[in-house]
């Protein structure tokens, strides 16, 4: 990390001490606010992603806020918080890079203020409810640096009503493994076949690592979960997709698993034309898309035709009560 812009007020803050200590010949450059960097004008995301700095700030208010309708594994209640904005990965369909100028990592420090907001969100609600992390980030990417996710389970351990996903793409697991598994926590892993993981997912662990540190997990105990999501078009598709469903189903315990979840390739229409912009060379994001409302995805009888084939193939495996896709497939 060669530079290091710090909000003035978390210069002091233990945990911006820390991180700073990881990095000890950056640049450190005092800021008021974060946004006045991060949301300048005039960045390039794609230049800046080849060599991001690190922002560390004080998150104020919206700390916790409701899911998008689809996105959940059975609960009725369910939120998403970022303790993190952007991603060390470098994945072509990643929505990130059309929302945010800016691919410089914003790390929030005051992390006591988002398990407040949740502990206070779940007094709401006189069932269990859900929280995820890894909407505007990868939960676990950078934690040998931040270490939110291990303070964020000894949080959680002290709230039984609320339910943590941990979404991710890394094999950064040693914390977890040092430590009892909690019961209302499910690590969660993004996967792809591994020829499109190659293509389109720069810079993350290959699925077979990713399926070793989900076996790793579920034998230390931890709930794991299965995110095919999303299915993204591809020549061979159905011998890729069955491949990568018998991949991951022969290493890990079936019955165990926690939840699967199906979900298909869609942006913003406005985010997708940025990315269009960034990447005009990309195959990916070259397909035929077609709007719906203000999103844009693949035409619908071709996108029916994948969630439907990865559908039943996966219901050949799980059972029906594993399974949540994130929109009808019927």
């Amino acid at each position: 990390m060669d530079t290091i812009y710090i909000e003035n007020e978390v210069l002091t803050h233990p945990r911006t001490i820390a991180m700073l200590k990881r990095f000890p010949n950056a640049r450190q450059v005092p800021i008021e606010r974060y946004t006045d960097v991060f949301n300048a004008p005039a960045q390039n995301f794609r230049i800046q992603k080849s060599n991001p700095a690190l922002i560390l700030a004080n998150k104020h208010g919206n700390r916790v806020l409701p899911t998008p309708a689809d996105y959940h594994i059975g609960g009725k209640n369910n939120y998403y918080f970022s303790h993190m904005l952007n991603c060390i990965y470098d994945c072509r369909y990643c929505f990130l890079q059309g929302m945010y100028r800016s691919a410089n990592y914003v790390v929030f420090v005051n992390y006591e203020d988002f398990f407040h907001d949740i502990e206070t969100t779940i007094s709401t609600h006189s069932s269990p409810s859900w929280y995820f992390s890894g909407y505007d980030c990868d939960s676990l990417a950078l934690e040998p640096m931040t270490h939110f996710i291990d303070e964020c389970i000894d949080a959680f351990s002290h709230m039984p009503n609320g339910n943590l996903e941990i979404r991710t793409k890394s094999t950064q697991i040693r914390n977890l493994l040092s430590r009892p598994a909690i019961d209302n926590c499910v690590i969660a892993y993004s996967l792809s076949p591994e020829k499109i993981a190659t293509q389109e997912e720069h810079k993350t662990p290959s699925v077979s690592k990713r399926i070793e540190a989900l076996k790793s997990l579920q034998a230390h105990g931890w709930k794991i979960g299965l995110r095919f999501d999303p299915i993204l078009k591809a020549d061979n598709f159905e011998s890729l997709y069955s491949e990568l469903f018998d991949q991951v189903f022969s290493h890990l315990e079936i019955q165990s698993i926690h939840s699967v979840s199906l979900g298909p390739f869609r942006l913003p229409k406005p985010f997708f034309k940025k990315m269009i912009r960034l990447y005009p060379e990309s195959s990916l994001l070259a397909a035929n898309m077609h709007k719906r409302g203000n999103m844009l995805s693949y035409d619908e009888q071709s996108e029916q035709a994948l969630l439907s084939f990865c559908e039943t193939q996966l219901l050949k495996r799980i059972k029906p009560a594993q399974y949540f896709p994130c929109v009808s497939v019927s």
